[in-house]
């Protein structure tokens, strides 16, 4: 059904079994855009009986929905997928207002979202089980893969049109029904996207949409008609949402928070290293899981490398997102600003050396602006090189040589990525077999994985055994059944 879009003003609106509705609890807030502290509407959250309606539709709708021909089930992707291309541009224009990342970011966001359509759009044979012809005397044998029910996914701020696209297609080309429940910072493209949705075609029930906080949170992961639930956050909150979802007999994914490393080696290119490693630890303003923040530099080439860092840095443009020169734009809300602005003093307290300052970045905008911040002399016991910051701050370290970044890295409790700039093959391939990290890139700024890989994470990176996108979760979505079947000769 057709809804005036509320991306333009006005009160953000659920999307349960085909109808736009409002969200009944008392509380909600203002989404506002952070580089000019507009308000741009106001969302609503979600009640108990709100999330129970959206799970008694989704699990109405999954009687029919299982039963449909696979063919059938990806046509409404077939049609999303252009759909959210039509409209990229303007998805992307809505994200920077809400958000605050530069509109090539948001562009980005949008295209590797969509690369997930793309893939799910392939479940006839990401789906297909195994079989055995005479796995035993007469006896045939087939893994075949069922869907579930109705799954949730719990999605962050930071990337608000992609990481729905994570779970989103896999869940219901797989044939289970599907309830977002997006951050309720910048729930604004989440809701365009589902008027799309809604536009290609698929049935009522089957996707749908809940804005809330963290009483909604607890209503989906403790109702005992989902089946998993998927989230995306900070270490702690993927914890308890691993923790207690589990405790509720669930299946779940938790994607935690990150403290990731660039090892730069004498024998890389340096100036191409630092591009990339700015770019890494700026981009989204820093508030990303694949920020690359502290870089570990061989003693060697460790004085050249920081004054080339400290050039790029000087380099960057910060302003609003929607001006194209700009390349890193406001941080989500002024508590966020100034709690990066404390990590700062932090990193001061503890002697490192302040190289960029961006604490008093001159912007035209009223908005939560912090320009980049570029710290030498970082040491692996200091708060700034442990903790994440999610903001536009960078540490240089000095290492020996290579083995010592990895074994430096490798210390942290967080596993999420890590990326080495190097010449050599030798050094690529320790890398490759000793660093602890799920998403690992050599000679690139950022080891973002394409929709047909999984999204890794390892150690307080990530909580549960199957990851986002491509087979790790379309595993995660089915249960496999195996069949066994005898016809003796007679």
């Amino acid at each position: 059904m057709s809804h005036d879009s509320s991306a333009s003003g006005g009160d953000v609106r659920n999307y349960v079994d085909g109808d736009w509705v409002a969200p009944t609890a008392d509380d909600g807030q203002d989404v506002v855009n952070p580089a000019t502290g507009e308000t741009l509407g106001y969302v609503g959250y979600s009640s108990e009986d709100d999330v129970d309606a959206a799970v008694q539709a989704g699990a109405d709708a999954f009687e029919q929905w299982r039963r449909t021909p696979v063919e059938a089930r990806i046509q409404p992707l077939f049609e999303l997928k252009p759909l959210l291309e039509e409209h990229q541009q303007e998805l992307a224009e809505i994200l920077v207002r809400e958000h605050g990342k530069t509109i090539g970011e948001a562009r980005g966001e949008l295209r590797r979202g969509i690369e997930n359509v793309e893939v799910a759009c392939g479940i006839p044979t990401l789906m297909q089980g195994g079989h055995v012809q005479n796995a035993a005397p007469s006896i045939d044998e087939t893994a075949v893969r069922e869907p579930l029910g109705v799954f949730a996914a719990i999605t962050p701020f930071n990337f608000p049109g992609m990481i729905p696209l994570w779970f989103l297609p896999y869940a219901v080309a797989t044939g289970n029904s599907f309830i977002l429940k997006p951050s309720e910072r910048d729930p604004l493209v989440a809701e365009r996207m589902f008027e799309l949705i809604d536009e290609a075609g698929f049935p009522d029930g089957v996707v749908q949409l809940v804005n809330g906080s963290v009483d909604t949170v607890t209503a989906l992961i403790e109702h005992d008609g989902i089946e998993g639930i998927s989230f995306v956050g900070s270490t702690p909150v993927a914890k308890h949402v691993y923790e207690q979802s589990a405790a509720n007999g669930k299946r779940v994914q938790a994607q935690g928070g990150a403290k990731n490393h660039v090892i730069v080696s004498e024998t890389a290119d340096l100036e191409f290293a630092a591009e990339k490693t700015v770019s890494s630890a700026l981009a989204c303003s820093g508030e990303r899981c694949l920020a690359n923040d502290v870089v570990l530099v061989e003693e060697s080439v460790y004085e050249s490398f920081v004054d080339l860092v400290a050039a790029e840095a000087d380099r960057q443009v910060v302003g609003n997102g929607l001006e194209e020169d700009t390349t890193v734009g406001p941080l989500i809300t002024p508590e966020h600003e100034q709690r990066v602005r404390e990590y700062v003093e932090t990193g001061l307290e503890e002697g490192a050396e302040l190289v960029v300052d961006g604490r008093d970045v001159d912007v035209d905008e009223a908005g939560n602006f912090l320009g980049p911040c570029v710290f030498r002399d970082v040491t692996p016991e200091m708060v700034i090189s442990r903790e994440e910051i999610f903001g536009p701050v960078l540490g240089l370290m000095p290492v020996e040589n290579v083995a010592e970044g990895i074994e430096v890295m490798n210390r942290s409790d967080f596993g999420n990525a890590a990326s080495l700039f190097t010449g050599s093959g030798a050094e690529a391939r320790q890398f490759r077999h000793e660093a602890e990290a799920g998403n690992l890139a050599v000679n690139a700024g950022t080891a973002a994985p394409m929709a047909f890989f999984h999204f890794g994470g390892q150690k307080d990176s990530f909580f549960g055994d199957l990851h986002a996108q491509a087979e790790d979760v379309v595993r995660f979505y089915t249960d496999e059944t195996v069949y066994i079947e005898r016809w003796p000769e007679e």
